[in-house]
Formats: C-alpha cells, structure tokens, sequence
C-alpha cells in the first residue's frame, strides 16, 4: 500500500514538474507571436510610408512641371503648400519645443 502511495506522489510531483514546463513553453510561444506580430506591423508601417513618399514625390513633380509651363493656378498651389508646410512645422515645433 506505501509503495502505491509512493508512486502516486511521484506522478503528482511529475505532473506539478510538466505543468510549470507547459506554461513556461506557452509563455515563450506568446512571446514568439507578440514578436512576430510587431515585426508585421513595422513592415507594414515601411512600405506604407515607402508608397506615401514615392506618391509626394510623384505630386511634388507634377506640381513642378505644371508651375515651370506658367500655369498661374499651379504657382499659387504650389506656393500655398510650400508656405502652408513652414507655418504647419513652425507651429510643431513650437508645441514640442
């Protein structure tokens, strides 16, 4: 009877053993997913502001070829960006600064 109680206490000990092992694997796994999930996000982030740059660019371009053939409207646009910018950056940092 002693040696069933023995062999009982033992597998609980076991038990108790695998039981911290599983946590501890299932901690690692969510640390694993969390980490992959963030480095998704900041591919994500990359090629959005990648696209972003590349079509200001492409604006940027546009505008300036339509200021260069004389187009008035053009020329007001594109300085109503240009001092639109400075007063918008102007202001952030004041905020920040």
């Amino acid at each position: 009877m002693s040696e069933a109680y023995e062999r009982e206490r033992q597998n609980n000990a076991r038990l108790e053993e695998l039981s911290s092992k599983v946590s501890a694997l299932r901690g690692v796994t969510i640390d694993i997913y969390d980490n992959a999930r963030a480095h998704e996000v900041i591919d994500s982030t990359s090629e959005t502001f990648s696209s972003m740059g590349t079509q200001l660019k492409g604006s940027a371009t546009r505008l300036g070829r339509m200021a260069a053939s004389g187009n008035k409207v053009a020329v007001l646009k594109l300085s109503g960006i240009i001092i639109g910018t400075i007063i918008f950056l102007y202001y952030l940092s004041k905020l920040f600064f």
